[in-house]
């Protein structure tokens, strides 16, 4: 009996899926999940819609791998910055990371920030794990530096501050990337002042 030989992957499978990504995340950004058909995305990245369900069963899939690769990305970042050495080393390197990261993945953020009630269930409890991930370090970093009591909602305020930067932040404006994750830092060192009484 002749078993039979998988079939070899292309040498340039890595870079078509990812070139498929791209453009499903720039209308999925632009026009919704809904919006888009498999056929406009195998227009968009230049394909054919056979290939696309060759490297993704459903439509469904290609959403979910455009929001997971990104959280993957972002809790890689976290991961590495928690063990920079110092915590306020720590929360500089988690801001720079994540303020790079976002800049060069503004339509992957904006889709997760807006489709999540598109997924599956499954991809949907995928997709919240790694959220809970990224904003359990990032508590865990917040509480090193002096906030532990209220880790968890200085945490939810620092994403509030970097997570919509995508609607507003040229980074070919004057203020860098760099410079804008080290503002946000300040922020979070800082606190907010006392209230009068």
């Amino acid at each position: 009996m002749v078993a039979h030989m998988a079939r070899p992957q292309s040498p340039d499978y890595d870079k078509r899926r990812e070139a498929i990504l791209v453009a499903a995340a720039r209308l999925y950004a632009k026009r919704g999940f809904s919006g888009a058909s498999i056929a406009d995305v195998a227009n968009a990245a230049g394909t054919s819609k056979s290939l696309i369900y060759h490297y993704f069963p459903a439509k469904d899939d290609i959403l979910h791998a455009v929001m997971a690769e990104h959280l993957d990305a972002l809790v890689a970042a976290a991961r590495e910055a928690q063990g920079t050495g110092a915590p306020d080393a720590n929360l500089r390197a988690l801001t720079i990371a994540f303020m790079r990261h976002y800049v060069g993945a503004q339509d992957r953020h904006k889709v997760l920030l807006n489709e999540l009630d598109n997924l599956t269930p499954a991809a949907r409890q995928d997709v919240v794990a790694k959220q809970r991930e990224m904003i359990a370090i990032t508590e865990a970093i917040l509480a090193e530096i002096g906030q532990r009591a209220d880790a968890r909602v200085n945490a939810m305020l620092f994403f509030g501050m970097i997570n919509w930067t995508h609607t507003w932040f040229d980074p070919a404006g004057p203020v860098m990337p760099e410079m804008l994750a080290l503002r946000v830092v300040e922020l979070m060192q800082k606190g907010l002042s006392p209230q009068a009484s």
